[in-house]
């Protein structure tokens, strides 16, 4: 009778716990559709901006690239292109990304080398790579079709007095380069104000959004860092001025462009 009563106590306990964390969870989105919010978070149908890549080895040295970027939706999916304009070493090399939401698609992406005066496909084990000495590789450069994780909300926590959902996104495909990531996700601006990204051996980097802020009427990252604590280096992006909603032409998101050095 005594094993009775102390069961049924922990059922009651068990139960009363439920039912007390039962409407805070009812009220959150899922792991899927917060990361869908982010994916298709309003940023207008084109964007053209300029900006500049500090990278920081671990020594403190600092190399500074200045680049100008522009992008344009293709209804789910997106074109992008960059131009590296400063320093000498680098000026002239582009790379050009579509970016497409349909599952089993696989992005398309390019790179031209004027020093070599031809274009190389980023493919397969490439994208992997890192992008132009950055901490970012080249998948990281574009938008991640939400279909390719599975998502799990964790909890909430707070990033930049913003209060964010905290999001787990484990990869469908098991060759991926990172085994999970963690979001954490604005509930107001659907940004991602900070990333964590693991593979087998643990922790490979962080991402943290320093300055954020509505432009044009769309909430804009100004300021983010990727701290690649693997290999004691980090890259910070700064946006330097951005427009929305230029009416940019379809032909400059095409190799040819690219290639010609036609990205003016």
């Amino acid at each position: 009778m005594h094993h009775l009563i102390h069961t049924l106590a922990c059922w009651i306990c068990l139960a009363s716990f439920c039912l007390a964390a039962a409407p805070v969870l009812a009220d959150e989105p899922d792991g899927r559709k917060i990361m869908t919010l982010a994916y298709n978070r309003a940023d207008g149908e084109d964007r053209t901006s300029i900006l500049t890549m500090t990278l920081i080895n671990k020594r403190g040295s600092q190399r500074v690239r200045k680049v100008e970027s522009w992008s344009k939706d293709y209804g789910p999916d997106r074109k992008s292109v960059m131009v590296f304009r400063e320093p000498a070493d680098v000026r002239g090399t582009a790379y050009l990304a579509w970016d497409y939401e349909e599952i089993g698609k696989d992005d398309d992406k390019w790179l031209y080398m004027p020093a070599m005066k031809k274009v190389r496909r980023i493919s397969g084990s490439s994208r992997n790579e890192y992008f132009m000495g950055t901490d970012f590789t080249y998948d990281d450069m574009g938008r991640r079709s939400v279909a390719k994780d599975a998502h799990t909300l964790i909890g909430s926590e707070t990033v930049m007095d913003h209060d964010c959902w905290k999001v787990e996104s484990v990869p469908v495909d098991p060759n991926d380069l990172y085994t999970r990531r963690m979001f954490w996700v604005s509930k107001t601006a659907h940004v991602t104000l900070k990333a964590e990204y693991f593979d087998k051996d643990g922790l490979v980097k962080i991402y943290n959004v320093l300055e954020f802020q509505e432009q044009g009427g769309f909430w804009t990252v100004l300021r983010s860092e990727m701290d690649n604590v693997s290999r004691d280096h980090k890259t910070i992006m700064e946006i330097g001025s951005i427009s929305y909603d230029a009416g940019l032409a379809d032909d400059m998101f095409q190799v040819s462009a690219i290639e010609r050095g036609r990205i003016r």
